[in-house]
This record gives C-alpha cells, sequence and structure tokens, in this order.
C-alpha cells in the first residue's frame, strides 16, 4: 500500500510544470528615472508609444496604455498591451520634486487559429435525430497564450526612445515661447550694405502774389 502511494507521488510530482517564482532581485528592468515631471515623462512615452505604431487606449498624467497587433505566421496572431505608469519621485525631505520614476510593462497575447467541425442533424417524427455526413468546419482565433515580456534589451529600447522625446522641449517652455510676441530685428542705418537712396530734390518755393493793378476813376462834368 505504502508502495503504491509512493509511486502515485511520484507521477504526479513529474507531471507538474516547472514553474519559476519571483526573485523580486532586479529593479532596473522595467523603471527608469527621470529628471522630468510625470506629465511630461508620460507624454514622451506616448509619443514613443505612437511612434512605434501602437493604438493608444489610455493616455493621462500618470498612465499611457496602447495596443499594438502582430502576425508572425499565418494561423497565429500576437497582440502586445504596453503600460506605462509615471510616478513622482519625493526627496528625503517629503518634498515632490521634478524626478519621476517611469514604470513599464507589456502584455503579450497570443491567439492561434483553431477549426471546430459541426455535424448536421436531421430530425425524424418517430425516430428522433439522425445525424448526417455532411459536416462543416468554423474557424476562431483562439487565446493560447498570454505572458508578461521580461527581456531587458526589449524595455532598453523603449526607455532610449522615450528618452529621446523626453529631451525636445516640454509643454512649459512651448507655452512661453507661444506667449512671447515674435520681434522683427530693424536694420541701423550703419548697417546697411546697399547704397544709400538719393536725397528728394527740395519742393520748389511758392511765386509772389502779383501785385494788385488799380485804375483811376474819372468823373464825367456835369452837363446843365
Amino acid at each position: 500500500m505504502s508502495a503504491a502511494v509512493l509511486l502515485a507521488g511520484c507521477g504526479s510530482a513529474s507531471r507538474q510544470a516547472s514553474y519559476e517564482p519571483e526573485a523580486f532581485s532586479s529593479t532596473n528592468t522595467h523603471t527608469r528615472d527621470y529628471e522630468a515631471t510625470e506629465a511630461e515623462t508620460c507624454e514622451a512615452a506616448r509619443r514613443a508609444l505612437l511612434s512605434q505604431g501602437y493604438m493608444i487606449t489610455a493616455a493621462n498624467s500618470d498612465l499611457v496604455t496602447g495596443r499594438k497587433s502582430f502576425q508572425p505566421a499565418a494561423e497565429v496572431h500576437v497582440e502586445v498591451e504596453f503600460r506605462v505608469v509615471c510616478a513622482r519621485e519625493s526627496t528625503r525631505s517629503g518634498k515632490a520634486g521634478r524626478s519621476t520614476v517611469a514604470f513599464a510593462t507589456a502584455l503579450q497575447d497570443r491567439y492561434g487559429l483553431k477549426k471546430v467541425n459541426n455535424s448536421a442533424s436531421l430530425g425524424v417524427g418517430a425516430i428522433g435525430s439522425l445525424s448526417l455526413p455532411f459536416t462543416s468546419s468554423d474557424d476562431a482565433m483562439v487565446k493560447v497564450a498570454s505572458e508578461t515580456l521580461t527581456d531587458e534589451r526589449f524595455y532598453d529600447r523603449f526607455f532610449a526612445l522615450l528618452d529621446r522625446f523626453l529631451e525636445g522641449p516640454g509643454p512649459e517652455a512651448q507655452d512661453e515661447a507661444a506667449a512671447k510676441p515674435e520681434q522683427t530685428p530693424v536694420a541701423s542705418p550703419a548697417s546697411a550694405t546697399g547704397p544709400s537712396p538719393a536725397p528728394l530734390p527740395a519742393p520748389a518755393p511758392a511765386p509772389d502774389p502779383a501785385p494788385a493793378v488799380t485804375y483811376p476813376v474819372t468823373s464825367s462834368p456835369n452837363r446843365g
């Protein structure tokens, strides 16, 4: 009896899938620190995902999610959901500064094409139903695997791209530049390189008015 129990225990142990529990030893695979605010970091993450063809499903000041579809084989479909959380880093004094921690996680779902055979049946009054040899098959994509990506090189490339978008002018700098009116520089006469225009001629003086002409008035003799 004990031998049978021992054999049964060995058989069940051999059928168990090997699984490595979390070691919680590395914090560099999914995280990076940036000297920026939460909104600036998540905006850079959104632009980085958009530049790689991801469809953004959610975006705000501290969270960005996006999805992208792949077709590695004719009957295999893969979807990757990327999630970035931006958390402000607090100093030892408890005050929040401009340092932000970005947490990135990618979940990969794999779908396979499955064929389902359906047999046709015909109902007969007294006999019941008869199964006919005519069959039809329906194709459906079924999820066959789901896995969180843990490749360090995958996240290194994403964080490097996020850093590139973060190096550009932030929203505050853009708003400040837009608020300033554009000034057109005016060249001084001394810095002009072309020939100076000829001076305009002075207007001719107005002619003096002609003197008034007076005619003597003679009175006719009084004839009586």
